[in-house]
């Protein structure tokens, strides 16, 4: 059984609020759980801050025995300070090695400018 913390929804239309949870992957979304971790309010309240909380115990525990957090809890965990943050697709990129290059030719730098210009300017 590969357990996941995952997101299930609560709350009504246009006002969600999110439950942090530890769950079978293959059981659905707000189905069957094993433990409820905390709770995520993405809309901010009277103050302007969103309101997290989160069981910090239980999920170093999960996470200790193998569970995989999903995307959206990965970032909720990193602004808690639990996670690293998530690679990303620019620093990948410019991790690239270039083999083969000669410093008197500019044509290979160029191309490598363009590439660069292609992916970003989107």
């Amino acid at each position: 059984m590969v357990v996941r913390i995952r997101l299930s929804r609560l709350g009504c239309k246009n006002n969600p609020f999110y439950r942090v949870m530890a769950a079978d992957s293959r059981s659905p979304r707000d189905g069957k759980h094993l433990e409820v971790l905390g709770y995520d309010n993405p809309l901010p309240g009277q103050d302007g801050g969103k309101r997290m909380g989160l069981n910090f115990d239980r999920v170093k525990y999960w996470l200790s025995v193998g569970a995989q957090p999903s995307e959206p809890v990965e970032r909720i965990l990193f602004r808690a300070g639990l996670l690293p943050p998530l690679p990303m697709l620019s620093q990948s990129l410019y991790a690239l090695e270039v083999t083969g290059w000669d410093p008197s030719s500019t044509k290979r730098v160029t191309n490598l400018i363009e590439f660069n210009e292609d992916i970003y300017m989107i």
